[in-house]
């Protein structure tokens, strides 16, 4: 997606937000900043980010592909918004009364279901700061729970790092062995009928004997949404004993 890389980062000095204001009436009615955002969020979604070009949302949006740079400059600014539009779609607790435990839980457990639908969005959204105002509203919302319970608000953050990188490893955990499997052309089954004779000879050796152990004690099938909120309780219990109380959260997030 480099059609138009000229003027360096001179000319886009400061975030999109500070940069661009509302959408200007377009000279085509039906094109707008928001139709561009959600054209690039198909795309990616679809084809992945290679796929993403000014010219492939212009045919997309049967427009032309020099009047999209009157919206949106330039590809930074782009994926700033698409992965801000992400955020967006992040559901959020309506009001503070769950403990900060169930706001935590609650907002980790959207966030994941979010991210595994756009599948781009954490290695684009990994180098870029989350400062668009629907990822600061997220932020507001998870620190807000931990607020008033005898936290330094560096440990808050440390906090809210800590879930936001438990949250986005899963789910490139999850992603990953998708993707594999995809490539592989197999099923669950067929993929664990491949590997199970490698596995019996690997537990038979007796050089991993723990291993061996677990393999042959499972006698459940791992549930993805069971490992996931296995996983945050611990975290979560991690917390507990460095918070004053654990009453309701005292603050709204923002409207």
């Amino acid at each position: 997606m480099g059609e138009r890389q000229d003027g360096g980062a001179a000319s886009r000095a400061g975030l999109v937000w500070s940069r661009v204001g509302p959408t200007a009436p377009a000279r085509r009615p039906a094109l707008t900043r928001e139709q561009i955002v959600s054209a690039a969020i198909e795309i990616a979604d679809a084809e992945g980010l290679g796929a993403l070009s000014m010219r492939a949302i212009a045919v997309r949006l049967g427009a032309g592909t020099m009047s999209l740079y009157r919206h949106i400059p330039d590809k930074e600014d782009l994926l700033d918004l698409m992965v801000d539009e992400v955020y967006g779609m992040i559901e959020l607790p309506e009001k503070p009364a769950a403990g900060w435990r169930e706001v935590l839980a609650q907002i980790a457990t959207q966030t994941r279901a979010v991210l595994r639908d756009h599948p781009w969005f954490v290695a684009a959204a990994s180098s870029r700061a989350p400062l668009g105002p629907n990822a600061l509203r997220h932020l507001e919302c998870t620190l807000a729970a931990l607020d008033g319970r005898g936290l330094r608000l560096p440990e808050m953050a440390r906090m809210v790092g800590a879930t936001t990188s438990y949250v986005t490893g899963f789910v490139l955990h999850e992603l990953a062995g998708e993707e594999a499997k995809r490539r592989n052309g197999l099923t669950e089954e067929q993929w664990a009928a491949s590997v199970r004779p490698y596995i019996a000879d690997v537990v038979a050796s007796g050089r991993y004997p723990t291993f061996g152990r677990l393999i042959e004690q499972e006698d459940e099938e791992s549930d993805p949404d069971l490992d996931f909120a296995y996983g945050l309780d611990c975290l979560l219990d991690g917390f507990l004993p460095r918070l004053r109380d654990a009453g309701p959260a005292p603050s709204p997030r923002p409207s």
